[in-house]
C-alpha cells in the first residue's frame, strides 16, 4: 500500500479542497472548504454554472443589494457543497462568514441558515459540519448548536486553551492548524530546526490529541493546514486529518512503511483536566501570543476572500 492508503487504515483522511475532480480522484471520507477554497473554485470555469445558479437564487429570494450579495456566496457554498456530499461517504464542512467570528447570535442565525438550506438540496444535517472560527464567541454558539443536534467544525485554533474550551463545550470537531504555527515559529527563529516531532504545530495537535483521550473527551481532533507530508507522518494515528490534494498525491507516490505516531489506547497527557471560563480562556489567549496573533490573522485572511469573493459573484 501507499502511505495514503497506509494513512487510511488509522485516520480519517479528510480533503482539504473544493475541487470536486481531486476529490473524486483520491476519494476521502470528508471535505472542507473555507472562503479561499472556495474563491479559487469560483475562478475556475468548471464551476461557472455552481456561480449562474447561485445567482438565480439569490435574486429569487430578494432583499437589498448587500443581502442579495450575502445569499448568492452562501447559494454558492451550498450549491458546491451539495454536489461534494454526492461523492463522499461521511460529512462535508461549510464555514460560517469569518466577519461574524465575535457575534454568538449572528452566528447561530447564520449556522442554521445553512443547515436549512442543505436541507432544501436533499443534504440532512448529519451530512453537516457548520465551520467556525475558535473565537470565545464562536466556541459559545457551537455549544448552543450542537445541543439543537446541528454539529459544528471549530476551526482556526491555535493555542490549547481553545482545544480546552471547545471540549467542554462539547464541540463535534476541532481543526487546529498545524502548518500556521510553524510558519510563526519559523518567522521568529529562523535557525532554528523544526523537522519531524520538532515541528511545533505537531507538538501542538499531539498535545491536544492526548489531553482528550486521557480525559475521555468525544471531540474530535482533525489536524489541518500542512506545509509538508513529514508533519503528516508526524500525526499518523490522528482521529482525521484535512489534507490538500497536492500533499495526498505525495503520499500515494511513497510506499514506504508508515508508523502510527498517535494512539487512543495509552494517550499519557501531562495536562491536568480544567474547565476554561470567559476571563481564563482570554487570559490564556493574551498570553499566547502565537495563538492570539494567528487567529486573528486567519480571521482577517478568511474575512478578505471573502470580500473578494462577493467582489467575483457581483459582477456576474
Amino acid at each position: 500500500m501507499d502511505q495514503l492508503e497506509q494513512l487510511k487504515q488509522m485516520t480519517s483522511v479528510v480533503a482539504d479542497t473544493g475541487d470536486i475532480d481531486a476529490i473524486a480522484r483520491f476519494k476521502p471520507v470528508d471535505a472542507t472548504t473555507n472562503p479561499s477554497l472556495m474563491l479559487k473554485a469560483a475562478q475556475d470555469a468548471k464551476y461557472a454554472h455552481l456561480l449562474q445558479t447561485a445567482k438565480q437564487q439569490a435574486e429569487a429570494l430578494g432583499g437589498s443589494n448587500a443581502e442579495i450579495l450575502q445569499n448568492m456566496t452562501d447559494q454558492l457554498a451550498v450549491l458546491l457543497g451539495s454536489e461534494i456530499s454526492q461523492m463522499i461517504p461521511g460529512r462535508i464542512s461549510t464555514e460560517v462568514d469569518a466577519r461574524l467570528s465575535f457575534d454568538t447570535q449572528a452566528t447561530l442565525a447564520k449556522a442554521r441558515q445553512l443547515i436549512e438550506m442543505y436541507a432544501k438540496f436533499g443534504v440532512g444535517r448529519e451530512r453537516v459540519l457548520i465551520k467556525i472560527a475558535s473565537t470565545w464567541e464562536g466556541i459559545q454558539a457551537a455549544k448552543v448548536l450542537e445541543k439543537e443536534g446541528i454539529q459544528c467544525n471549530l476551526t482556526l485554533l491555535f493555542g490549547f486553551s481553545q482545544a480546552k474550551a471547545c471540549a467542554e463545550a462539547g464541540v463535534f470537531l476541532i481543526s487546529p492548524f498545524v502548518g500556521r504555527i510553524l510558519d510563526w515559529h519559523k518567522a521568529r527563529f529562523p535557525d532554528q530546526d523544526f523537522s519531524g516531532e520538532l515541528d511545533p504545530g505537531v507538538a501542538s495537535v499531539s498535545r491536544i490529541y492526548r489531553y482528550y483521550k486521557t480525559h475521555g473527551y468525544d471531540t474530535v481532533v482533525m489536524g489541518a493546514s500542512f506545509r509538508n507530508i513529514g508533519e503528516i507522518r508526524s500525526l499518523a494515528g490522528c482521529d482525521r486529518l484535512t489534507i490538500s490534494p497536492a500533499l495526498m498525491q505525495e503520499l500515494s507516490d511513497s510506499e514506504e512503511m508508515l508508523e502510527r505516531r498517535l494512539s487512543a489506547e495509552n494517550p499519557q497527557s501531562d495536562d491536568q483536566q480544567a474547565a476554561v471560563d470567559e476571563a481564563a480562556f482570554r487570559w490564556q489567549m493574551n498570553e499566547d501570543a502565537m495563538a492570539t496573533e494567528k487567529l486573528a490573522e486567519g480571521i482577517r485572511n478568511f474575512a478578505a476572500d471573502q470580500v473578494k469573493l462577493e467582489t467575483l459573484l457581483s459582477k456576474l
